[in-house]
């Protein structure tokens, strides 16, 4: 696999590309990078196109802006797509990820093949949500150490803790790269996001949603609301938000049976 640059709004945007077939563009979560997809790329690029996304303000990529709306970051996926001739492409989101992918989703309709949103949700911030970002956005302003210590570790439960800690010092390492600008922009913007459940309902393509039934972040009993009614895949797991981490093997292989769909 390679890591390649392009230019995007006079800022830096960073990808790994590498295998051949369908394309399969992952977008990581919040204080998250490509990184976070190692394993998914390394696993799925004997048969497909990987390419994993630095999102503006994570990563290597640059940011454009105080405030970085989903459509801002779906914007830079395009231009990524745009730059290597990919007509179509299936998009595997984490968290903000998946936030980004409906954003896409909604702007470039033709350009998805199918969705796959992995510990996220369609809906949009509630009241006390949006509160609790304005919060975060101060402590990251007096100490953006803290604030990332805190929240990786609340992205993992007691058991996960224990069972992990090698991985979960590993993820905080690469949340402490984030700028502060980079953190505050996307907690901005992640704010202010639209619902999107109507695409859930009437998308022309397949969705799967992967939700961990212990995540502390998308609740499980409200997230599968959002699938109610709708033909949406849903996939469970006994883990938490960090399902990449706490159960690899039955991502991969829930994510595996899912593209072989198409």
């Amino acid at each position: 696999m390679t890591t390649k640059q392009t230019i995007h709004k006079n800022t830096t945007l960073s990808f790994t590309e590498g295998g051949k077939g369908n394309a399969l563009v992952f977008l990581h979560g919040f204080l998250e990078n490509s990184s976070m997809w190692d394993a998914c790329m390394s696993h799925f690029e004997t048969k497909y196109r990987v390419i994993a996304i630095d999102l503006l303000g994570h990563g290597q990529s640059g940011c454009t802006g105080y405030v970085h709306s989903m459509e801002d970051m779906a914007d830079a996926v395009f231009a990524i797509i745009s730059e290597l001739k990919i007509r179509k492409v299936t998009l595997i989101g984490h968290s903000m990820g998946g936030y980004v992918a409906l954003a896409f989703a909604e702007l470039y309709p033709d350009h998805v093949r199918s969705l796959a949103l992995v510990a996220s949700t369609s809906r949009a911030d509630s009241e006390m949500r949006q509160i609790n970002r304005d919060r975060a956005i101060e402590l990251v302003k007096k100490n953006s150490s803290i604030f990332v210590t805190m929240s990786i570790s609340n992205l993992f439960g007691e058991s996960a803790q224990k069972a992990f800690p090698d991985e979960i010092e590993q993820a905080k390492n690469q949340a402490l790269l984030t700028s502060k600008q980079g953190m505050i922009a996307a907690l901005e913007g992640m704010k202010i996001r639209p619902d999107r459940e109507v695409i859930f309902h009437f998308a022309p393509y397949p969705i799967l949603l992967i939700l961990g039934e212990k995540d502390s972040v998308i609740p499980y009993e409200e997230a599968i609301e959002q699938v109610e009614g709708s033909p949406v895949q849903l996939a469970s797991t006994a883990g938490g938000h960090m399902v990449h981490i706490e159960n690899e093997a039955e991502l991969l292989d829930i994510l595996g049976k899912f593209f072989k769909l198409k």
